[in-house]
């Protein structure tokens, strides 16, 4: 179940800092990277990062992608946090909400990553491995 644990990224960095600076090229990106890296971690949740990213970058031609895009990913952070015994504290539409607040789900997103990934480390630490 537990694989590989993702990375810890700076939550104002991801929202703004490193979107502008990209002209919006890193939020692809790192849609691409968050997607793989709960993969990554938790086998039973099937995503394909690609199509995340291709729902994100060309759906607005059809409206709906972008937004089931971001509650798919929403719910799959929910669902990697339920499967390792804790309480799912990243919520899908407060996400899918907080995308039409300035792009604030990739900060909300993250922050839930960080505590997520922080947490398993810590773990990793404290339980020896049989």
């Amino acid at each position: 179940m537990a694989g590989r644990i993702g990375k810890d990224r700076n939550i104002f960095l991801v929202w703004l800092v490193w979107p502008v600076l990209t002209l919006g090229i890193y939020h692809f990106v790192w849609w691409y990277k968050i997607n793989r890296e709960v993969g990554d971690y938790d086998d039973r949740i099937e995503v394909n990062p690609a199509v995340s990213v291709v729902a994100i970058l060309f759906g607005w031609i059809i409206i709906i992608p972008p937004f089931v895009s971001i509650y798919n990913t929403g719910d799959r952070i929910a669902t990697m946090q339920r499967n390792r015994g804790l309480v799912a504290t990243c919520n899908p539409w407060i996400g899918l909400l907080l995308s039409f607040v300035f792009g604030l789900h990739s900060l909300y997103y993250q922050s839930e990553l960080n505590s997520f990934w922080a947490g398993t480390r810590s773990a990793a630490t404290t339980v020896p491995v049989a």
